[in-house]
């Protein structure tokens, strides 16, 4: 999520003035359950237009604000660069390329337990990263930056610009087959960083396993598949409310590259899907200059007290599953993983795919994942957490209820624009019409979520204020409900919504300096 809305937060960012609104008891092994196998999604594909509103706001910022802005579709995800593009702008033969090694990035997957055992959904991108020279990569990360320049950066946050625009270009590898290793996860922590979390370590596990499917067109591979536990070293996951861990990572050509921790999560328990950006660390995604700076050279830096609060929760509730998605791009995910595991509880992750490649899916990856999760464990209890400054999440965590009865037991949404003055954008709480106020809250400070049963569904501090109209609030002049002016507002939250493929933008213009 580190460039999502970065275009549309350009062109308005300077315009809207916004008013703030304020010990598990042993359970009964059960029958398996069946859970029917994953299914090609080709996310939903609506255009939707910003009208007079958008174009006369961005009419006045002058000719820098491209065209497919005042669109409300942005037609560069045919532009997003591929690995022939990048291979063809860095000026290599595929003799020059193949002597550049293979690399497989591993996301931390979770795994359900069905009538099979025990099945983890293997997802990841192989890929080549080539070398290029300071000075090109130096020129490339210029093209990130507002207002500077990374000659005018410290040391460290050039060498982090530097990193993640190595990561970004990169060669992605088609019709590749991946063999994966699995063995017991010997550390607690996500990814091998140790006090993670509190997921056992079963004493046996190990297997190689060969992904049945060749790497898409993009590099990308997403599949379930079940693990044979030919030990019997790892419990079933309908006789127990642990969580297990299994180390893996890619074999044979991939210079056993792309190290993961796999968490096996039983039937039935609570899950914890987590955003990331200004709710686990500052961002400022709403104020570009700051957000590009805080997600592309300086260092991640947690949001006030919150890994206190999920420690709590790892701790009070040892047997929860942490899961972190974010609609970062897959070449700048990285950054992020590192972050969490060394501040957060360890927790599978999920990012978006490269074969999300057009606007409309864009807009869906966020509904696309959650489903998924969602229908992977029919019999858990979901914890939504994320902020308001995502239009995405204000239409998708309240759909939530109604897709999926009884699965949703929390939603924790920090209000930005309360306790931060940068956020000028207005947000959407219509979608909470008609839920029950003890299901959710909208905060602001992590000291709100402290005191709360959240395993027995009390979700809500009464003495945090809502101010919640069930329309569109933070708007200018201090319109706060449905009106005629909100439709073009709700054509804007869609916008910021498309932010993620600011980053797709700036690739596209980058390729041209090189």
């Amino acid at each position: 999520m580190a460039f999502r809305k970065l275009i549309v937060l350009l062109a308005l960012s300077r315009t809207i003035i916004a008013s703030p609104a304020p010990g598990p008891a042993p359970i009964d092994e059960a029958a398996p359950l069946v859970t029917a196998s994953p299914i090609q999604w080709e996310a939903t594909k609506t255009k939707r237009d910003l009208g007079s509103y958008l174009t006369s706001v961005i009419g006045g910022l002058g000719s820098n604000i491209p065209n497919y802005v005042t669109d409300g579709v942005a037609n560069f995800f045919q532009d997003f660069p591929t690995g022939s593009a990048v291979q063809s702008s860095l000026g290599l033969d595929d003799s020059q390329l193949a002597a550049y090694p293979t690399q497989v990035l591993n996301l931390g997957p979770y795994a359900n337990y069905t009538d099979l055992g025990w099945n983890v959904r293997f997802h990841g991108n192989v890929y080549k990263q080539p070398n290029i020279s300071e000075s090109d990569l130096n020129k490339l990360a210029n093209k990130f930056l507002i207002g500077t320049s990374i000659e005018q950066l410290p040391p460290e946050q050039q060498n982090n610009a530097r990193n993640l625009t190595s990561e970004i270009f990169i060669v992605q590898q088609g019709n590749v087959s991946v063999t994966m290793n699995i063995e017991p996860a010997l550390l607690a922590g996500s990814s091998g960083e140790p006090g993670g979390s509190n997921a056992l370590a079963p004493s046996g596990g190990f297997e190689n396993l060969t992904i049945p499917y060749n790497t898409s067109a993009e590099g990308d591979y997403d599949v379930f598949l079940p693990i044979n536990n030919i030990s019997n070293a790892l419990i079933a996951g309908n006789a127990t409310d642990r969580i297990q861990q299994l180390n893996i990572y890619a074999k044979g050509a991939y210079a056993d590259s792309g190290n993961a921790t796999a968490f096996l999560v039983p039937n039935k328990g609570l899950t914890v899907i987590s955003d990331i950006d200004d709710i686990l660390r500052v961002t400022k995604i709403y104020q570009p200059s700051e957000g590009l700076l805080n997600s592309f050279a300086r260092d991640f830096v947690p949001w006030m007290n919150m890994p206190n609060i999920y420690a709590n929760w790892s701790k009070s509730l040892p047997n929860m599953h942490f899961h972190y998605l974010t609609t970062t791009p897959e070449q700048a995910t990285r950054p992020y993983e590192n972050f969490i595991y060394k501040t957060y509880p360890g927790g599978s992750f999920d990012t978006r795919p490269l074969n999300f490649s057009d606007v409309s899916a864009t807009l869906s990856i966020r509904e696309f994942l959650l489903e998924k999760i969602f229908q992977t464990f029919p019999e858990r209890k979901f914890i939504l957490v994320a902020d308001t400054s995502n239009s995405d999440v204000m239409r998708d965590y309240p759909g939530l209820v109604g897709k999926f009865p009884g699965q949703v037991q929390c939603i924790f949404l920090r209000n930005t624009s309360s306790t931060d003055s940068g956020d000028k954008f207005p947000y959407d709480t219509s979608g909470f019409k008609g839920i029950n106020q003890t299901m959710y809250m909208f905060f602001n400070v992590p000291d709100d979520l402290t005191g709360l049963d959240i395993a027995n569904g009390q979700c809500y501090n009464a003495s945090v204020k809502q101010n919640v109209t069930f329309s569109e609030q933070g708007l200018p002049l201090g319109l706060s409900k449905k009106s005629l002016a909100t439709s073009a507002f709700q054509e804007v939250h869609v916008a910021r919504g498309v932010w993620v493929a600011g980053l797709a933008v700036l690739l596209a213009r980058l390729f041209t300096i090189l």
